[in-house]
């Protein structure tokens, strides 16, 4: 049970890195270690290989040369083989000839060896009838084990040899007795493992110092303008263009994004000069015929044109602010939300209508007081217009301050949630004075949320009714 708990938690604590640095040295790593893994395996291999040549040689010695034809010549080179302790077998026991074969029931044959010592016998000239090679521990051979007995001196060199031994038994054409070869295995030297280990550590660290130095001069001229390109037209933006470094493409594209962002700088400027033409230019007329209508003598009709004035003004306002979300001329202040709140409910509290706000702790952040007001009427409004009443409540959560607006009406069909947001999108179809607006007002609020790096979330409540949730991040 504690496997099919842990597993997923080890997948979770697992995650491929993100970033072009981070995959890139990742994937590098990865290749550099496959590489020296297929490298040492290589060279293990030839070392083996080398081990088993000079075994397979030595036993050739032994079986051609015979025990009385040893010279101190090669009994010297048979010492200097790579055997471990530096000590080769006791004469007495290198060679010996014995009527009766040395393999013991159950002992498993070295096939290869046979095969490639075989080969060599056969060139030198020698008939073979029957030839066996196995690998046994050194003391368990009845040999070595009765030399012992006999003379307990030679344990101390025995003990200095390999723990394994090689035993090669050949039966020559036209003879009956046995040749039996035995030399001590040679190991393989933890040295060269140990050499293999540090040249591979070695050569990791300095590539990956060499490829994280190059990655870091291109990564972080990329990063610089990824900071650059979110902070385009938010408030207290810098206002000197990005400096290029880096390689001559990242340089390029650094040179093409300040131009890029100059240009996006003078369109917004030419939007906002062109915004407060527009309203001046509108409203004014708009108050004039305000002023006109004064004068029509019907009161209903005059009630009428005057409201329709009034709903083209608002329609204007909200056009304008949505349309200035994010280019404030004055950086975000610190704000108690919970008093924010408060101030707003109590507007809607002194026209009578029926909004409440639930108590509770005093948060802070920092946000554009004016436009957090008017996002949060907006929601008030929705909520009082499709659902008779408006309940608000700001709480924290572990990443979000929650502005919550919470009504009773009908919801919204949940297939034009996502759509709700969108600009002249209303609950309702029509466009009269009662359920009043453009279908801007949750835009707006929408607008208001993202340009502090929040968002507005729009669902139905389990008991009815709707709730939209300003949610800015803490």
């Amino acid at each position: 049970m504690h496997g099919a708990v842990s597993r997923p938690a080890a997948r979770e604590r697992w995650r491929w890195p993100r970033s072009l640095l981070g995959q890139t040295l990742l994937a590098l790593a990865l290749a550099l270690l496959g590489a020296q893994t297929i490298y040492a395996t290589l060279l293990y291999r030839a070392a083996d290989e080398r081990r088993e040549v000079t075994l397979l040689n030595a036993a050739a010695f032994e079986l051609i040369s015979g025990p009385y034809r040893l010279s101190a010549q090669i009994n010297r080179r048979l010492q200097g083989a790579d055997l471990r302790g530096g000590r080769a077998m006791p004469r007495s026991l290198r060679y010996t000839v014995t009527d009766a074969s040395p393999l013991r029931a159950g002992e498993k044959r070295s096939r290869k060896r046979e095969a490639l010592l075989a080969e060599v016998l056969t060139r030198q000239g020698i008939a073979i009838t029957s030839l066996a090679i196995i690998e046994r521990p050194a003391l368990s051979d009845p040999e070595i084990i009765a030399a012992l007995t006999r003379a307990p001196r030679l344990r101390q060199r025995v003990a200095q040899m390999s723990p394994q031994i090689l035993v090669v038994a050949l039966q020559r054409g036209g003879s009956p007795n046995w040749e039996v070869v035995r030399l001590p295995v040679p190991q393989m030297e933890r040295g060269v493992i140990t050499s293999l280990f540090v040249q591979t550590l070695i050569l990791f660290l300095v590539l990956m110092a060499i490829l994280y130095g190059v990655l870091r001069r291109l990564t972080g001229p990329l990063a610089a303008l990824t900071r650059r390109t979110a902070e385009i037209a938010r408030p207290g933006a810098p206002s000197q263009p990005l400096e290029p470094q880096g390689p001559d493409d990242v340089r390029q594209l650094m040179a093409a994004h300040n131009a890029m962002e100059a240009r996006i700088g003078a369109m917004l400027a030419e939007k906002d000069v062109m915004l407060g033409a527009i309203g001046h230019d509108l409203k004014t007329p708009l108050a004039a015929l305000r002023v006109r209508i004064e004068s029509v003598e019907d009161d209903a009709q005059r009630a009428r044109m005057a409201a329709t004035i009034e709903d083209i003004v608002r329609t204007l306002d909200d056009i304008l602010e949505l349309a200035r979300v994010g280019r404030a001329g004055n950086p975000p202040e610190r704000a108690e939300l919970s008093a924010l709140a408060a101030s707003v409910v109590e507007e809607f509290e002194d026209m009578g209508e029926p909004v409440t706000l639930a108590e509770g702790a005093r948060i802070s952040a920092d946000v554009h007081v004016t436009w957090l007001k008017r996002a949060l009427r907006n929601l008030i409004s929705n909520a009082l217009r499709y659902g008779g009443t408006a309940a608000v409540s700001v709480t924290a959560e572990p990443r979000w301050i929650v502005l919550r607006v919470e009504d009773e009406g009908p919801g919204i069909p949940e297939d034009r949630i996502g759509a709700m947001t969108e600009p002249f999108v209303r609950g309702e179809a029509s466009r009269s004075r009662t359920t009043g607006g453009a279908g801007l007002g949750l835009t707006l609020a929408r607008a208001i949320a993202e340009e502090r790096g929040g968002q507005l979330v729009l669902a139905n409540r389990p008991g009815g009714g709707l709730s939209a949730e300003i949610r800015l991040p803490r």
